[in-house]
């Protein structure tokens, strides 16, 4: 038995991304204004607060008025206001039609927005956080939970110097026990403690699977005389053909650079597709290439994002604790925004486990939070884009657009139909040999790159012996079952080249290359046997993203 350390809150918080900090600034305001002493700590897996944030982003700024109204005095990094939106439909590689605004769902419309990096928003929430008293633990990854007598009572860190046999090494450092009476789960998209917290309370046994999509970003310096700041450009279609789903994407943010990037929905079909090169391959599209032609890459991320909304939100309250934001799947992916509804789900998990704290109560479940969250405006907005998605999903792109449209620019989300997509992500994809195979152009190294320079940019790193935390069920399906039926699929999939089948002394083995990935969570999404379970590394290990 390991001895651990202890430290007791009055309240944890996993994820120092938009929701955990939300919640954290909006605890301690609460307890300042009741002159009240509550003890509040974020642990943050990244090496740095905003580490392993990647976001577009264009940002709704509702939540933060709500919770910092002087954010512009305080010197929030949200200064690029969008000047204007154009979203077309890309009908091949070389031809895109325009869409006027009457034909675009409302929601894609921008107007008050800025652009911004949220890993950059919230390294500057973390030091309004910390103003205010709140402890922020970056380098530590909340590793596993703790439970006793079905309640949550708080999380064990990920213990320190361990080889990849499970052997202490020099420097060992086993992980802490955080305990709690109330602990807030906030690790975005497909939460490693999450998942386990929907399995272990049957948190989703009322909703729909939850459905993802699959982010590509790049930050690229552009020439000055093609930079237009402020502007936000929206796509469909092209490369994304047939019942593949998704969306582009190009912001031109501060100095001359620009974000670009595609959304691949993760219910295609076709097992030889690649995201990662239909992203590469988009760019080639002349509204991108013109003007990215001639500047330089100088970063590259992907995350999956949780897009099932309203349908797919899992019960958010348990004994001891809530789950909120993207770990729940707050997003409105009409508007492809999450942000700003992950920061409010965040805000009233906080008004809600401080009435708890202030009545006495510890460990409880809070079952109050499901009414506190439904009055609140971000349920609003999940509710009034409820069929967005499985509309797309059950109408394909053309009537689920014009659906959504209507729905959403006329009736305001309040057409009387029911659209569902009862099917995970995970069961959706054809039989290899059924399936065309896709042959994608070699990249160019000038505006199309490979994935090993990709993740190169993305500075990631982990310790280079520590257990792998991509961990199988089951190491023979990938090569008995995956590679005979789907042609292995993690190949493509991945977004870093983690996941390779080899010819090792003639015959077929599955490589996983861990040191590669970037935590965009897609394996644990789309395998479709379900195999591969993604856990949290030793802390500080992934991505080291900048300004993302």
């Amino acid at each position: 038995m390991v001895e651990r350390e202890t430290m007791e809150f009055d309240v944890v918080i996993v994820g120092a991304g938009p929701a955990g900090l939300a919640s954290a600034i909006k605890l301690a305001q609460l307890a300042q204004e009741k002159q009240q002493e509550l003890s509040i700590c974020v642990v943050e897996k990244g090496s740095e607060v905003g580490a392993h944030i990647l976001s577009g982003a264009v940002f709704e700024t509702k939540a933060l008025d709500e919770l910092l109204p002087n954010w512009q005095e305080l010197d929030a990094p949200i200064t690029t206001q969008v000047s204007h939106d154009e979203i077309y439909w890309f009908n091949n590689s070389e031809k895109a039609t325009a869409l006027p605004r009457f034909a675009t769902p409302k929601t894609f419309h921008n107007e008050g927005n800025y652009i911004v990096s949220m890993g950059n928003v919230c390294r500057w929430l973390a030091e309004q956080a910390e103003n205010l008293g709140v402890e922020i633990f970056p380098g530590f990854s909340a590793h596993s939970l703790i439970i006793e007598q079905d309640i949550v009572k708080g999380i064990i860190t990920g213990d320190m110097g361990v080889d990849k046999d499970g052997n202490e090494k020099g420097g060992y450092m086993p992980g802490m026990e955080l305990r709690a009476k109330y602990t807030i789960f906030a690790e975005g998209c497909r939460g490693h403690l999450g998942k386990q917290l929907i399995n272990e309370f049957a948190l989703d046994k009322e909703a729909s699977p939850q459905h993802y999509g699959l982010g590509f970003k790049e930050i690229w310096q552009i020439d000055a005389s093609k930079h237009q700041q402020g502007k936000v450009v929206h796509g469909t279609g092209w490369p994304l053909c047939g019942d593949t789903n998704g969306g582009s994407f190009m912001y031109h943010c501060e100095n001359n650079q620009v974000v670009v990037g595609l959304i691949v929905d993760l219910n295609y079909a076709n097992p030889h597709l690649s995201p990662f090169d239909e992203f590469q391959r988009m760019k080639h599209h002349p509204v991108f290439k013109h003007t990215l032609e001639g500047g330089e890459r100088i970063a590259y991320g992907a995350r999956a994002i949780a897009k099932g909304g309203l349908y797919s939100l899992p019960k958010m309250h348990f004994a001891g604790g809530l789950l909120i934001g993207c770990d729940a799947g707050t997003l409105n992916f009409a508007k492809i925004k999450g942000n700003h509804t992950a920061m409010k789900s965040g805000m009233v998990a906080a008004e809600v486990i401080f009435n708890a704290l202030n009545m006495g109560h510890a460990n409880t479940d809070l079952a109050e939070y499901k009414n506190a969250f439904e009055n609140s405006w971000a349920y609003k907005e999940l509710y009034q884009s409820r069929n967005f998605g499985p509309a797309m999903h059950t109408l394909g792109k053309f009537v689920g657009g014009a659906y959504n449209t209507l729905d959403q620019n006329i009736f305001k989300g309040a057409l009387p139909f029911t659209f569902k997509d009862n099917t995970p992500d995970y069961d959706t994809l054809k039989d290899a040999a059924n399936s065309p195979n896709i042959n994608y152009p070699k990249p160019d190294g000038q505006i199309s790159f490979d994935k090993l320079s990709s993740v190169f940019l993305s500075n990631t790193n982990h310790e280079e012996s520590q257990p792998c935390h991509l961990k199988l069920k089951d190491d023979s399906i990938p090569i008995s079952v995956n590679l005979v039926k789907f042609d292995e699929p993690a190949q493509r999939y991945c977004p870093a080249g983690v996941y390779e089948v080899q010819k090792i002394e003639g015959e077929n083995q599955f490589v996983i290359n861990a040191q590669n990935c970037v935590h965009c969570k897609t394996c644990d999404i789309k395998d479709p046997s379900q195999n591969i379970t993604w856990v949290t590394p030793e802390g500080a290990g992934g991505p080291n993203y900048p300004n993302m």
